[in-house]
């Protein structure tokens, strides 16, 4: 029984002693430069391999925390995952370079990728190919999109993206307008009259000359009207009449598309391809 032991145990430390001599995993980048690095990252995210340029505009800052590559790589390495669909990974890393980086020259784009990034955060692989009303959606990120792109316009009223920015804005009031009169028909068809009108008046005092006022006003004339309040009803049907006939509330529809790729638009401003 001893000598079993004896035996259990040293062939214990054999196997012990023989995981360790294994070999470890070999680190590509032992000696990389700083532009090793960042030309690394960059084809691989040209490539779309996002992972990889992830991992590589991490480590460039991890090993070189200082200098130009690794003050790009935080900008970069947002966009990065926002391409992976890491969307919470992107705004915290353009955050944390708008905190770190307040007067770069960049930090226009910062903010514009953030506006970018809730803008799309709500889209699925299938909307993004078949038309649906994105309105009906949570309009928490649509919120968010709108103050990070009024926020870059308010800073950088000149910069390259705040008249996309503005485009977007008008489409995102656009889009907020519209998720009001879903919630009022909602409410209407529940019988929540009075919860139905107030949505309406939400619509008719933040958001007008929207194409959903002319709805909203409909909708608070019939909700005023199953409440037997007829005069706010009347005074409900003359503002409409009103803005009928003065053509306030001829107001396109307007949709947005992106005509130019974001990644092109980011390479050609950032000159990516001369460092």
């Amino acid at each position: 029984m001893a000598r079993h032991r004896i035996f259990t145990t040293v062939l214990i430390l054999f196997l012990l002693s023989g995981c360790s001599l294994l070999p470890k995993e070999k680190d590509e980048t032992i000696g990389w430069s700083a532009q090793k690095f960042y030309s690394e990252a960059s084809f691989a995210m040209s490539d779309g391999d996002y992972e990889t340029a992830i991992k590589y505009f991490e480590g460039l800052e991890s090993r070189y925390p200082f200098g130009r590559y690794a003050m790009q790589a935080q900008l970069d390495v947002a966009y990065a995952y926002y391409k992976d669909g890491n969307h919470e990974s992107a705004i915290a890393a353009a955050d944390r370079f708008i905190r770190l980086h307040p007067r770069d020259p960049h930090v226009d784009y910062a903010y514009y990728l953030k506006g970018i990034v809730n803008f799309n955060r709500n889209l699925s692989f299938i909307t993004r190919f078949i038309p649906t009303d994105t309105s009906q959606r949570d309009p928490g990120s649509t919120i968010d999109s709108f103050n990070d792109f009024a926020e870059l316009v308010r800073r950088f009223p000149e910069s390259q993206y705040a008249e996309d920015a503005r485009k977007r804005m008008f489409y995102l009031r656009n889009n907020l307008a519209s998720h009001e009169v879903h919630v009022a028909r909602y409410y209407m068809k529940r019988g929540a009259y009075l919860a139905a009108a107030n949505r309406c008046v939400t619509v008719v005092e933040k958001y007008q000359r929207t194409p959903s006022v002319k709805e909203a006003l409909e909708i608070m004339i019939s909700a005023y009207d199953k409440l037997g309040l007829e005069e706010l009803s009347a005074d409900a049907q003359r503002v409409l009449a009103l803005n009928l006939q003065s053509g306030a509330l001829d107001v396109a529809e307007t949709s947005y598309e992106e005509k130019k790729s974001l990644g092109k638009a980011v390479w050609d401003y950032l000159e990516l391809d001369k460092n």
